[in-house]
């Protein structure tokens, strides 16, 4: 797999302010997060202010960090460019569950191209942090040889299961095999393997929502929050 360029959405760290608003689930308050945007080369900037309310999830606080509607224009960008790419080549999409099935949903109902989409399930995630160990391919039985193939992750951050991943993938000879991914943490990714298509670059902190959980909560959050520091 060669060097793709992508575009990718870069959220700048920033300053938020809390509110002593508790949370009370299952309903989370729009953050109403206002947006400025400003394009620079093929990168689009977001700085974000707003009020902000915490969300508590086992013993960990979080905040609003990224709205559910500049999530939604991050993919908006990404499927573009894969209806680009892949036009006329019908891809496999595989989706890394658990996370992915948010990415995986909202991706491909914005692609018009041709294309199928499949599910498989590995493990590294315990807590609020990466083990470094990545178990066996679980659910692949689709024939790839040949076929052009794109791996959707929620959040890539180490980068020890998308090395998994396109080991396993590679054995079964496809065509192509590019990555995208919801989320990615350059920060923290030790691998050489490019990650081709970005929703969002994002600073080094664990974060949930729109599929990403701590300990089995938080994915069905609206948006992207982040763990507040103590």
């Amino acid at each position: 797999m060669g060097n793709e360029s992508f575009r990718s959405i870069v959220i700048s760290d920033m300053a938020l302010v809390r509110t002593s608003q508790k949370y009370a689930p299952p309903h989370v308050p729009d953050p109403g997060l206002a947006s400025r945007w400003a394009r620079t080369g093929s990168s689009l900037r977001a700085t974000f202010t707003a009020p902000m309310s915490t969300v508590q999830l086992h013993d960990l606080h979080f905040e609003p960090f990224i709205s559910e509607q500049e999530l939604g224009k991050a993919i908006d960008v990404v499927a573009s460019d894969l209806n680009r790419k892949y036009a006329g080549k019908r891809p496999l999409f595989i989706g890394v569950l658990n996370g992915a099935f948010f990415f995986a949903a909202e991706l491909v109902k914005r692609i018009t191209v041709e294309c199928e989409i499949t599910f498989v399930k590995v493990a590294s995630y315990h807590g609020t942090a990466s083990t470094g160990k990545v178990d066996q391919l679980i659910g692949l039985n689709e024939r790839i040889s040949g076929r052009h193939v794109v791996v959707l992750e929620d959040i890539v951050d180490t980068g020890n299961t998308i090395e998994h991943i396109m080991a396993v993938l590679a054995d079964h000879h496809p065509a192509s095999i590019s990555i995208a991914a919801l989320l990615f943490k350059p920060d923290a990714y030790k691998k050489d393997i490019p990650i081709d298509h970005v929703a969002m670059r994002i600073p080094n902190a664990f974060v949930v929502g729109s599929g990403l959980d701590h300990d089995g909560l938080g994915r069905n959050l609206p948006g992207i929050l982040r763990i507040v520091q103590n």
